[in-house]
């Protein structure tokens, strides 16, 4: 099953959802951060939630960044998404894995920890971006997403987001849902809701069943006629260059290029998002320390 996003609506026009299966994207992640089982979940559910969100917002050029800062031993968690809903992240200690009370399941809470903030920055190619915080509920990512929508944006939401890990670490599925009210539904469209996601349970086992990001959709809003809007085939994408690395690299300044020359070794830029490695000589770095000068 290929990665994609699945948005729709209702027909009676009062409820908008979306639903990701992100498989792909999540072992893509595990394979470049070389993550264990519970980093593998806590960044996955991440970026299953940036894409969708990503998606929704449906602004050209316009980008999504969830960053999740909770205490615990994973440390910081980064997801970033485009407005298709391609998405890129990074998690500080990979090398995590913590089995909760519960046999079999990853404590994703205690590894992500709820003394801290998730912090969302919407980019709509704006002057200012928009930035909103909310302290973490539970770390467990999908219910502080829900959280977040209520308190900083004021939208209904009901968020579901599961990544099972197979035996050998790989990712068995992945993926999720969103479902918001619009302004102005009347409480037995909310009923409706809190009964459908009680009926269809647990995403993770939709997921393991097969269901494709549609049925889950179906499954969920079962008591309403659906209408899908849109599919769109998403992955994991990171956008570093050499040509991005070149100019952060000249925005460090001339004393601190200087300094790079004068130690005479090549340098090596890691980028956080794919892993990828840019080298540079000290010549290279010569080179646009001249380059900077001209400019002044």
């Amino acid at each position: 099953m290929k990665d994609e996003l699945v948005r729709a609506m209702t027909k009676d026009g009062w409820v908008k959802a979306v639903a990701i299966t992100s498989t792909g994207i999540v072992e893509r992640a595990r394979q470049i951060h070389k993550t264990l089982p519970t980093a593998t979940a806590a960044l996955g559910r991440l970026l299953s939630a940036a894409s969708m969100m990503g998606n929704m917002q449906k602004i050209e050029d316009g980008s999504i960044t969830l960053q999740v800062k909770g205490g615990g031993p994973l440390g910081t968690l980064l997801a970033v998404s485009d407005a298709e809903g391609n998405v890129r992240g990074w998690v500080e200690n990979p090398q995590i894995s913590l089995m909760e009370k519960h046999r079999g399941k990853l404590d994703v809470g205690a590894a992500v920890g709820t003394d801290g903030t998730l912090t969302v920055i919407r980019d709509l190619r704006m002057k200012e971006p928009y930035v909103g915080s909310v302290q973490l509920v539970t770390g467990e990512i999908a219910e502080d997403i829900t959280d977040y929508f209520a308190r900083s944006e004021q939208t209904p939401t009901a968020c579901a987001l599961g990544v099972l890990v197979d035996t050998d670490q790989s990712v068995k599925c992945a993926g999720g849902y969103l479902v918001q009210l619009l302004p102005g539904a009347p409480d037995e469209v909310i009923d409706k809701i809190e009964a459908g996601i009680r009926a269809a349970g647990n995403v993770t086992e939709m997921m393991e069943d097969g269901l494709p990001g549609a049925a889950i959709l179906h499954t969920v809003l079962g008591a309403f006629e659906l209408e899908i809007l849109e599919r769109t085939p998403v992955e994991y994408r990171c956008y570093c260059s050499r040509e991005r690395v070149t100019r952060t690299l000249i925005s460090l300044g001339e004393k601190e290029l200087q300094d790079i020359v004068d130690e005479g070794e090549t340098i090596h830029i890691d980028c956080q998002f794919c892993d990828h490695i840019y080298d540079y000589t000290p010549e290279q770095v010569a080179e646009l320390l001249d380059e900077l000068r001209r400019e002044d």
